[in-house]
C-alpha cells in the first residue's frame, strides 16, 4: 500500500496554478472593460478569468502614458497631474536609492 503523498490534496486551492500566456489582443480586450466599460479591476478580472493583479500589471504595461495638462486645464486636472507626478518622482527617487546601494555593494565586492 503506497504512503500518502503530503503534496497531494483534494482541495483544488492546493493545486499549483499553471502559468498561462495571453495574447496582446486578449489583454487589450480585458483592459477595454476597465477603460471604456467602467468595470472595476476586480469585476473585469473575474469576467475574463484572470487575477486582478495580472489585469493591473497589464494596465500599467500597455496603457499609454497620460498627456500633460495644457494651459486651459481645470484645477481638478492639475491636481490629478500633480499627484501623478509626485508619485512618479517618489518612485524614481526610491529606484535611485536602490541603485546607489547596489552600486556601493558591488563596488565593495571588487577590491
Amino acid at each position: 500500500m503506497p504512503l500518502p503523498n503530503p503534496r497531494m490534496s483534494d482541495d483544488p486551492r492546493d493545486v499549483p496554478a499553471c502559468r498561462r500566456r495571453y495574447s496582446d489582443q486578449f489583454k487589450q480586450d480585458a483592459l477595454r472593460l476597465v477603460t471604456h466599460e467602467r468595470y472595476t479591476f476586480a469585476t473585469a478580472a473575474q469576467a475574463v478569468g484572470v487575477s486582478e493583479k495580472s489585469l493591473r500589471d497589464w494596465h500599467k504595461k500597455l496603457s499609454p502614458p497620460p498627456e500633460p495638462c495644457g494651459e486651459d486645464a481645470s484645477v481638478q486636472e492639475l491636481q490629478q497631474e500633480n499627484r501623478r507626478l509626485r508619485e512618479q518622482l517618489r518612485r524614481a527617487e526610491m529606484e535611485r536609492e536602490i541603485l546607489k546601494k547596489a552600486t556601493a555593494y558591488f563596488a565593495s565586492q571588487n577590491p
